[in-house]
C-alpha cells in the first residue's frame, strides 16, 4: 500500500512538474519567460529570438495568447531578446542546464518613446540611399528578386502629418532581375508594355498612424494604364544627418500587388497546372528623404 502511495504520488508530482508535458532531449533544458506591458497585460505574439554565446540564433518566434514562450534548447549559456511594436526591447542572459527549467519569470517592456517626426516642408526622395524592390513567385518554387534602378519622388510633410503628400514616378524601363532576357520580356507587351506605359506613378495624400513606428499610406498607384488604390504597410525609422550635414528621414515599406487587378495578366502554364508566374507580387521600398533648402 505504502509502494502504491509513493507510485502515485510520483506520478502526480510528474504531471505537475513545469518538465511534465516538454520531451527534454538528453544534454538539453528548457528556457521560459511571461512578457508583459507596463499595466501587467500579457503581449501576445511580441517577438523573442534564442542566440548563443557566439552571436548565432538558435529559436526565435512569437509569444502565445498569454505572452508566454518556452523552448528546449541544448545546455549552455544564452542570450535573449524580446521585441514589440511599441516597446523598448529588452535582453537578458540565462543559463540552461540539463533536463531542467530556467525561467526567466515574468518580463515587462517598457513603452518606447516615439521617433521624432519630419518636420512640415518638402522632401525627395534620395535615390542613391533608396531602392524599390518586386519578389515573384517562379513555378511555384523559387522567388525572383528585381528592382527598378530609375525613380524618383516629393513627399511634403503637413501638419498634422496625417495630412501629407507624396508622388513617386518610376521608370517603367529601368525594371532589372539580373537576367537580360527575362527583362525585356518584363517590359514586352506581355507585361510592363513600357512603350505604351513607360512610367509607374503613385500619389497618396493620407497616411495613418498604426501605433508605435508604424503607419498606413493609402494612395493611388497607376501601372499598365490602370489606377488602383494601394496601402503601403510602413515602418517610420526616424531622422539623422547626412555626410555634409543634411538632415534625412528614412521608413520601409511593403505591399502586395496583384497583376490582374492592373491588367499584367500574362500567363503561361507548366504541364501540373502550376503558373510560370505567381499571380501577386511583393512590393519592399526602403526609403530616404532630404529635407529640402
Amino acid at each position: 500500500m505504502i509502494g502504491r502511495w509513493l507510485g502515485s504520488r510520483t506520478n502526480r508530482v510528474q504531471r505537475t512538474s513545469p518538465l511534465a508535458a516538454v520531451r527534454t532531449p538528453p544534454s538539453a533544458g528548457v528556457l521560459s519567460c511571461r512578457v508583459l506591458d507596463p499595466v501587467n497585460e500579457p503581449l501576445t505574439h511580441a517577438e523573442f529570438a534564442v542566440s548563443d554565446t557566439l552571436g548565432r540564433k538558435v529559436v526565435g518566434g512569437g509569444t502565445d495568447p498569454y505572452g508566454s514562450f518556452l523552448a528546449t534548447v541544448p545546455a549552455g549559456e544564452y542570450r535573449l531578446a524580446v521585441s514589440a511594436e511599441g516597446y523598448t526591447p529588452y535582453r537578458a542572459s540565462a543559463t540552461v542546464t540539463e533536463n531542467s527549467l530556467a525561467s526567466l519569470g515574468d518580463v515587462t517592456l517598457q513603452v518606447a518613446r516615439p521617433a521624432e517626426l519630419p518636420a512640415p516642408g518638402d522632401w525627395e526622395v534620395e535615390p542613391a540611399h533608396s531602392s524599390i524592390g518586386f519578389t515573384a513567385r517562379h513555378i511555384g518554387l523559387a522567388r525572383i528578386h528585381g528592382r527598378f534602378n530609375s525613380f524618383a519622388g516629393a513627399v511634403r510633410i503637413a501638419d498634422p502629418v496625417e495630412h501629407s503628400a507624396m508622388h513617386v514616378v518610376i521608370d517603367a524601363a529601368s525594371i532589372d532581375t539580373n537576367v537580360r532576357m527575362r527583362d525585356d520580356h518584363l517590359r514586352s507587351a506581355d507585361f510592363l508594355d513600357v512603350r505604351r506605359f513607360p512610367t509607374l506613378e503613385f500619389y497618396s495624400e493620407r497616411c495613418t498612424h498604426k501605433g508605435g513606428n508604424r503607419w498606413a499610406v493609402t494612395g493611388a498607384l497607376s501601372l499598365h494604364g490602370v489606377t488602383r488604390t494601394v496601402t503601403l504597410d510602413t515602418e517610420y525609422l526616424g531622422l539623422g544627418n547626412g555626410m555634409e550635414g543634411e538632415l534625412r528621414a528614412a521608413c520601409r515599406a511593403t505591399t502586395e500587388l496583384h497583376r490582374d487587378d492592373f491588367t499584367v495578366s500574362w500567363q503561361s502554364m507548366l504541364a501540373r497546372g502550376i503558373a510560370v508566374v505567381g499571380p501577386s507580387i511583393r512590393i519592399e521600398l526602403d526609403v530616404q528623404l532630404v529635407a529640402k533648402g
